[in-house]
């Protein structure tokens, strides 16, 4: 059985988590000869001021970007692989690829299955966990290459390598043996009693993964679990792509849409003066923020919140068959199964965590609410709140708008944000950003620039592909990917790959270096950054890319998935980097959204594209008072919609099986917790008519664990305020040595509570007692009183 992840880009979404999640935290290996390793950069005043100027000119200059790579493509002839992958030279490499990854595959589990000895049954962690590297070698690198390459022959070779590679690891998905060497290995003390703190540890989450996967089974009751597996895949996948509302359109006449732009009415009006508005899509969006007849506004609202009954059905089919699959595995609910290996550990505790964050911003909602209402005059209808919102902020914008505000784009050319970040992660973790030219084919793409990352011992730790022009044809939305996890590779490995050619790479010719201070060779993170800038118009101007504020967050949001895969340095790439719990996996990311308009960080680096002025303290000031002034008009409100939602997620999965079995009411489901819970609820002449919960396609992807993001916001905020917000701190060295040494460099390899616990400290009042380090439910409820803050959730 293989399950679907529902995580974003940078997990290892088809192996991590599915039935062979192979997990581990530390290698025994011995000292490797150094091998096929990057010479340092120069960490010198001089260079580093050289590095600094070329990473903003690679990004702002297009003359400069084709002279920076001329350099290399003078002096190289040979093609190199993809991200130098000695295999990916040529479509027909990706099967060659997949084929030399397989061998290696098999003979790790032939080892497994045959240890007998002592000796070999200690090793057995590490092996799985080297198994667990090769898949993700192969599936994770294909299934990017294949949705971001442009070359139809290079995604078609890409999708065949990660479809060989994914039915091999259904064949592991069914091979017993493999989770009765484990056991045989726990149950072991002579084995156990040699093993490492975190090889116990690693041991006992494959265990419980494969327990979760139903291998332990008597064979008909698993091919139950693989059947309920397969139908789930099949109905949710229905589900998340078949979002239809009840009916296709609302026909007004066209005299009553008055405040809709005229353009949009003349594109939708008939000849006879009707006006169909269509119930999906950006129009009915625009009728509800626009047109002043509240019936018609009231009219769209019902319809665009009434899915079809068909999609209905798909979604209780979906959660009648999820609450089967757990009582098949012996929980009480699928939010249960879960649940039980994330930060939260269990359904109530989630829902404790999310009334008390619900309850806190109570406060702000009623205020933003009571505002609009006076702009009313009579009572507020959640048809309304669209409208009066949208005057509020163009009311506000008339008011504000100012010079300062408009020429902020100015100060943010794609390249003084790199070397902000570059300058950020500096005086924080000590590491930077080298631009570094490309061989001949290692990008998929021209507009492609590699950047280097090294630390000040002048090692070279880590490799970014940045992708963020956009292009024909490109997915638009922003990701991290990570294509190569962290670890160390073992002098048994290298004697290995040797053995079988003399001219394989035991990383496949990707990065590696070797740690000065272990004289190992480690596997070094192999990143892909991917966003949708437009790149600079070719009019003679020199104007680089200007970033929007909200573009300047994005590209920091995804930075900071990738300085946790930077950072979180493992020994085994298991729990390398990003690769944590799901409800802790967002903390980095979030966190750095608040360094991206920080005073002291837009100091680093906000400089007029072409002047070189500073951001002026002014327009700062004016930036931080409109982000403030947009939150109180409709933050609040905002965070309250996806507290909702994450509790109506709850309420679907944490129904018992029993309760399943008599039948689920999605929609009285949903009307019950928005009764409870939400401040603007669907009046009683409406609620039995609409049922939005068909248009909620994360409870798919995310099906009991829709909080996460929220949570992780909560505990970003409280990290932000009590270690990095006050004075200097947000550039503070110690502030950022604390958060690294606590949070970053562990990835997946320590409990988050204890991350948590760790950067606040043992003297922050919301650690008392150490209240935070052991979770449980007091620490949720702790968490849900930080709050959200006021600008909205984004994401």
């Amino acid at each position: 059985m293989l399950r679907p992840t529902g995580r974003r880009a940078w997990t290892c979404r088809k192996c991590l988590l599915q039935r062979l999640q192979i997990r581990a935290f530390e290698s025994a290996a011995a000292a490797p000869r150094s091998h096929h390793h990057y010479p340092p950069a120069d960490n010198h005043s001089s260079k580093k001021n050289i590095d600094d100027d070329t990473l903003r000119r690679v990004f702002d200059s297009q003359p400069f970007w084709k002279e920076f790579q001329q350099q290399r493509s003078s002096t190289v002839s040979r093609q190199a692989g993809l991200v130098q992958n000695q295999y990916l030279t040529s479509p027909n490499g990706f099967r060659a690829f997949a084929n030399v990854s397989l061998q290696r595959c098999q003979a790790i589990v032939n080892r497994v299955l045959s240890a007998s000895t002592l000796e070999e049954y200690r090793g057995v962690a590490r092996n799985l966990d080297r198994l667990s590297d090769i898949l993700c070698r192969v599936i994770d690198l294909s299934d990017f290459i294949r949705t971001i390459h442009p070359d139809p022959r290079i995604q078609e070779a890409a999708t065949q390598a990660y479809a060989l590679m994914f039915e091999y690891m259904n064949v592991l998905n069914t091979t017993t043996g493999l989770h009765e060497q484990l056991r045989a290995a726990i149950s072991n003390p002579d084995v156990t009693s040699h093993w490492t703190e975190a090889e116990t540890i690693v041991a006992q989450i494959l265990m419980k993964d494969f327990t979760n996967s139903a291998i332990h089974m008597p064979p008909n009751e698993r091919q139950r679990f693989v059947n309920l597996s397969n139908d789930i895949s099949q109905v949710g996948s229905e589900f998340f792509n078949g979002a239809e509302t009840a009916k296709s359109q609302v026909v007004f006449n066209a005299n009553s849409l008055q405040g809709l732009d005229p353009m949009v009415v003349q594109k939708i009006k008939k000849w006879n003066n009707k006006a169909p508005v269509p119930t999906m899509g950006i129009i009915p969006r625009l009728v509800l923020r626009s047109v002043r007849d509240e019936n018609v506004r009231k009219e769209v609202y019902l319809a665009t919140r009434t899915s079809s009954s068909r999609q209905i059905n798909r979604l209780e089919d979906l959660l009648m068959k999820r609450s089967e699959l757990a009582q098949v595995s012996g929980f009480n609910s699928f939010a249960d199964m879960t649940l039980s290996d994330k930060m939260a550990k269990t359904p109530e505790a989630v829902s404790n965590f999310l009334t008390t964050l619900i309850s806190n911003n109570r406060g702000p909602v009623m205020e933003e609410l009571s505002q609009l209402q006076q702009m009313k005059g009579s009572s507020l209808q959640p048809w309304d709140h669209a409208y009066y919102v949208h005057k509020r902020v163009l009311q506000y914008t008339q008011a504000r708008r100012s010079r300062e505000l408009s020429i902020v784009p100015e100060f943010f050319s794609l390249g003084t944000v790199m070397q902000g970040l570059s300058r950020l992660f500096d005086r924080l973790y000590g590491v930077r950003l080298v631009p570094q030219e490309t061989a001949p084919g290692e990008t998929w793409h021209k507009d492609v620039r590699r950047l280097d990352v090294v630390d000040e011992a002048q090692q070279h730790i880590a490799v970014v592909y940045c992708d963020l022009f956009s292009r024909p044809n490109k997915h638009p939305n922003p990701a991290h990917f990570t294509l190569r996890c962290a670890r160390e590779i073992s002098a048994e490995e290298i004697a290995e790959c040797a053995s079988m050619d003399q001219s394989a790479h035991p990383n496949d010719g990707m990065a590696t270096a070797v740690d000065p201070n272990t004289n190992t060779l480690r596997q070094l993170p192999t990143i892909a950054l991917v966003c949708d800038f437009q790149e600079p118009v070719p009019n003679g101007s020199g104007c680089p890319t200007l970033l929007s504020e909200q573009s300047v967050r994005t590209l920091f949001h995804e930075m900071g998935h990738a300085v946790h895969s930077i950072l979180g340095q493992t020994p085994l790439q298991s729990i390398s980097g990003t690769r944590c719990a799901t409800d802790f996996a967002e903390l980095p990311s979030v966190l750095m959204e608040s360094f991206a308009t920080a005073p002291q960080v837009l100091a680093l680096y906000a400089r007029h594209w072409r002047t070189g002025e500073p951001l002026p303290k002014e327009t700062m000031r004016s930036m931080e008072r409109d982000r403030y002034a947009h939150g109180h008009i409709y933050g609040a409100v905002d965070n309250e919609a996806q507290i909702l939602m994450a509790l109506v997620d709850q309420a679907y999965h944490s129904m018992s099986s029993l309760d399943a079995q008599k039948g689920i009411d999605t929609t009285d489901i949903y009307h019950k917790v928005f009764s409870q819970h939400s401040s603007l609820p669907d009046p009683d002449d409406i609620r039995p008519r609409t049922s939005w919960q068909g248009f909620f396609g994360h409870l798919y992807g995310y099906g009991a664990t829709y909080y996460s993001y929220i949570f992780d916001r909560a505990i970003a905020n409280k990290i932000w305020q009590d270690v990095f917000e006050s004075g200097e701190a947000s550039v503070d060295r110690a502030a950022g040595e604390k958060y690294k040494n606590e949070v970053l460099r562990w990835g997946g390899g320590r409990s988050g509570w204890e991350c948590v616990a760790g950067v606040l400290g043992p003297d922050n009042p919301s650690n008392a007692n150490g209240r935070l380090v052991e979770g449980e439910d007091s620490a949720m409820r702790e968490v849900g009183k930080w709050g959200l803050g006021r600008d909205g959730v984004s994401g």
